[in-house]
């Protein structure tokens, strides 16, 4: 008998995350951010419901980019971290990749020795993330270089914000500003907003929007969840009751004993655990929707185990469903619970723990 574990992804919440962030951004090209295995969905699952409605895809490495062509992907696909060694040159013509090029390594492996059929680039800016992306110093000489290399054709201008998900720090503002005045006389397309951007800074959209969390339903805001945007989770992950046992008032429950019973009451035991994903440090009160309900967390997570609290749910029993997250308990409310970040959440499952993983529509 396998683990209860499952992950729902709802196609019609994708589909619908997609014509909200494009009725939010209705000049603007969709790059989809699936990255980092799609944000936890899985990247071949996600991608192929994704190519129909999006004008291209974001992945951080040749990886990833190589994997989506070999399932039949053929949208156009970005390398957002561009190129790390000069034997990854050859990919991008035989299987039309575009790269981002942030830096000079970068822009020396693409122009030292012609390519055989051009390459689209896209040029980073850095205007104060200070992580990639050439200085304004540098960029005038940068755009020089592709300029005059016959086999590069800068496609898009980018970069990348900060501080974009705090909606009243300056930075944002400052960000664009540096970048509008570096760009302002380059004929070219240009791409900044990320999820946080295209949802609250609609001077931010330009030609390309890149959502990422977005797309997956998620708010990228502390204080907010997807739903306030018009958002819905794709992902929905389940397990179910394992076991139920009665504890007298005093008694401590798991490692550490870390939550004492203030009553007589029942525990049930979920299958899941750190080691699927969910996260340790989320204490007692985390919510946990079993039947429906709301069963708290109480003592500590363990590896491949979670106790809740059924004193709210007499008829509970072995089997019940169980949702840790999905469309009935945000993940935004879990991580707000946890210290974490949803981002966090979501990328941290542990497929290799998870019995089944299916793509299904929801109304």
């Amino acid at each position: 008998m396998s683990r209860p574990l499952v992950i729902e992804l709802d196609r019609h919440a994708l589909r619908q995350n997609v014509q909200r962030l494009r009725s939010i951004a209705p000049h603007s090209k969709l790059l989809a951010m699936v990255k980092a295995n799609a944000y936890g969905h899985g990247l071949i699952l996600i991608a192929q419901a994704l190519e129909p409605l999006v004008d291209g895809f974001g992945v951080s490495c040749t990886e990833e980019a190589l994997l989506l062509r070999q399932a039949g992907i053929r949208q156009r696909i970005v390398l957002m971290e561009g190129l790390l060694a000069a034997d990854e040159r050859t990919f991008l013509a035989a299987y039309q990749l575009e790269t981002v090029v942030h830096d000079c390594h970068q822009l020396k492996l693409l122009t030292a020795q012609r390519l055989v059929h051009p390459v689209k680039v896209w040029l980073k800016m850095n205007t104060g993330m200070n992580r990639l992306g050439f200085s304004l110093q540098e960029f005038p000489e940068v755009w020089r270089q592709c300029q005059a290399c016959s086999w590069l054709e800068v496609a898009v201008l980018m970069t990348h914000f900060a501080s974009s998900d705090e909606r009243h720090v300056p930075t944002t503002a400052h960000q664009l500003a540096l970048f509008e005045r570096a760009t302002q006389n380059l004929a070219v397309e240009k791409s900044i907003a990320n999820s946080a951007a295209i949802l609250e800074w609609p001077q931010t959209h330009q030609d390309w929007i890149r959502p990422g969390l977005a797309l997956y339903g998620v708010s990228p805001f502390a204080d907010r969840i997807g739903s306030d945007y018009g958002l819905k989770p794709v992902m929905q992950l389940n397990s179910q009751i394992i076991s139920i046992h009665p504890l007298q008032r005093g008694e401590k429950v798991g490692y550490g004993g870390v939550w004492r019973n203030p009553r007589d009451t029942r525990v049930g035991v979920v299958a899941m655990g750190y080691g699927d994903g969910y996260p340790r440090c989320a204490p007692n009160g985390t919510p946990v929707y079993v039947n429906h309900q709301c069963a708290p967390l109480v003592g500590r997570v363990s590896m491949d185990m979670l106790t809740v609290d059924l004193s709210h749910q007499p008829q509970a029993q072995h089997g019940d469903p169980v949702c840790l997250w999905g469309h009935e308990l945000p993940i935004e409310t879990v991580a707000r619970h946890a210290g974490a970040f949803s981002y966090e959440l979501l990328c941290g499952i542990n497929r290799g723990q998870l019995v089944r993983m299916h793509i299904e529509e929801k109304k």
